[in-house]
C-alpha cells in the first residue's frame, strides 16, 4: 500500500455513494451565502472516514497537508483524523508542540473549514495548552480572527483545559464572545460552558448572573442543558 494522498483519495472514492454526497451537501449548508459554501463532498458516512484513516495511519505529514488542500471534505476530515491519532499516540511533550503547531498551520491555511473539523480535532489539540501556558496567547489571538473556523477552534480548545478543571480562560473567551454574530460560535460557546458547569456548576451559575442578559438565546439554551428543568426555566425567564 502506498502511503500517499492520492491513496487516501481513492480508498475514499470505492466507499463513496452519491445519495450520501447529496446529503452531506445539504447538511453541511454549502450553498450560496451559506456557512459551507462551495463545499464537496465525495459521499461516505464517518465511520467509513476514520476506517480509511486508520489504514493510512502512518501517512506522512506532507501528505497529511495534501489531504488538507483538498477540495473533498472527507479528504480533509481523513487527514485531520490521522493527525489527531498521531497528536493521542505521541510520546513526549516535544512531539505534541510540534504536531500542534502543524495543526495551526493547517488551520492558518484554511483546509479546516467546517464545523465537524474544527469539534473533531481542536478538542485534542488543545491539550498543548496546559503544555505551554504561552500558547493561551494563540487561542485568543484566533478568537479575534476575522476568520470563523478560527474562531471555533479557540473555544474548542478549552474542552482539553475543561477536563482539566482549568475554568479561568473559557469563561473569560466566552464573556469576549458574547456579541458574536454567528450561531455556530452561540453553539459552541454554550457547549464548552455546559461542559464548565459540569466541573463546577457554581462557577458556571456566577457567569449565568452576570450575562445571562446579554447571552443570544442559543448560547444559554446550550449552557444550561445539563441543569434541572426548574432551574432552566428560571435562566430563561431571566433572558
Amino acid at each position: 500500500m502506498k502511503l500517499d494522498a492520492t491513496s487516501v483519495a481513492e480508498a475514499l472514492v470505492e466507499k463513496a455513494s452519491p445519495s450520501v454526497a447529496s446529503d452531506l451537501q445539504w447538511f453541511f449548508k454549502t450553498g450560496p451565502g451559506e456557512y459551507g459554501e462551495g463545499d464537496i463532498f465525495h459521499g461516505l458516512k464517518v465511520p467509513q472516514v476514520r476506517a480509511v484513516a486508520k489504514e493510512f495511519r502512518d501517512l506522512p505529514e506532507a501528505e497529511i497537508r495534501k489531504l488538507l488542500s483538498s477540495q473533498f471534505h472527507e479528504e480533509r476530515f481523513c487527514g485531520l483524523a490521522i493527525l489527531v491519532e498521531r497528536f493521542k499516540r505521541a510520546k513526549t511533550d516535544k512531539q505534541k508542540l510540534e504536531l500542534f503547531g502543524e495543526y495551526l498551520n493547517l488551520l492558518n491555511a484554511g483546509g479546516i473549514n467546517n464545523w465537524d473539523l474544527v469539534d473533531t480535532s481542536a478538542p485534542y489539540f488543545g491539550q498543548a495548552l496546559l503544555l505551554d501556558t504561552s500558547l493561551l496567547d494563540v487561542m485568543w489571538e484566533l478568537s479575534r480572527s476575522e476568520n470563523l473556523w478560527q474562531q471555533r477552534a479557540a473555544v474548542m480548545f478549552n474542552y482539553a483545559l475543561i477536563r482539566e478543571h482549568e475554568l479561568g480562560p473559557i469563561f473569560e473567551l466566552v464573556e469576549s464572545l458574547l456579541d458574536h454574530p454567528h450561531d455556530l460560535m452561540h453553539k459552541a460557546c454554550g457547549w464548552m460552558l455546559r461542559e464548565a458547569g459540569k466541573q463546577d456548576l457554581q462557577a458556571l451559575r456566577l457567569f449565568l448572573d452576570q450575562h445571562v442578559s446579554q447571552m443570544p438565546r442559543t448560547m444559554l439554551r446550550y449552557s444550561i442543558e445539563k441543569i434541572s428543568k426548574a432551574e432552566r426555566a428560571e435562566w430563561l425567564s431571566r433572558k
